[in-house]
């Protein structure tokens, strides 16, 4: 009997002491890629200033090519809402709507995904000029609430999110560069 208390007063402290640990791990997180096209900041403007040119080199995509897909508003202005569904759990269902664009160097959406997580973002795709090529960063702004934020001591995102990551930029450089 006197195991069991020990253990259960040893068990009680270490998640006492993991819960005190989250306390001053930050909540935000973010992750970005970049790649550089070899085309002009205009013409890669064109394939990143809409949901829908978004989609073309989207890498959920190749995950569940059948998924639903809804659009509203006006496509390339704030406040257009692209929404998906997918039975993939790579994919889920969620939700971008438009909410910031500064030509040519900035296009961001506020993400809201219901499944298989229920979480919001911030996603950009920034744009800067380097003569005839362009060098262009996508990425995403969150916060992981507490205390899921102690993840963040042993999560690696770039094994989490590199992957699509480099995928969808390879895709979107490709477009680009067959013009």
């Amino acid at each position: 009997m006197k195991i069991v208390k020990k253990l259960g007063i040893g068990l009680l402290a270490i998640i006492a002491v993991l819960l005190i640990v989250a306390l001053f791990v930050p909540k935000d997180f973010n992750y970005e890629k970049s790649i550089t096209i070899n085309k002009p900041i205009d013409q890669v403007w064109e394939h990143t200033n809409s949901l829908a040119e978004l989609d073309r080199w989207s890498p959920w995509n190749d995950y569940d090519p059948d998924m639903k897909k809804e659009m509203s508003g006006v496509d390339g202005t704030i406040g257009a809402v692209s929404s998906w569904e997918s039975d993939s759990a790579n994919v889920g269902k969620g939700s971008q709507t438009i909410s910031k664009i500064e030509k040519p160097t900035l296009f961001e959406t506020e993400l809201k995904f219901y499944t298989p997580y229920e979480s919001e973002a911030k996603g950009y795709v920034k744009l800067t000029s380097q003569g005839e090529k362009t060098l262009v960063t996508w990425g995403f702004e969150s916060e992981m609430p507490y205390p899921f934020n102690l993840m963040k001591l042993t999560m690696n995102m770039d094994d989490a999110m590199g992957k699509d990551f480099t995928n969808g930029l390879t895709k979107l450089k490709n477009i680009c560069e067959q013009e």
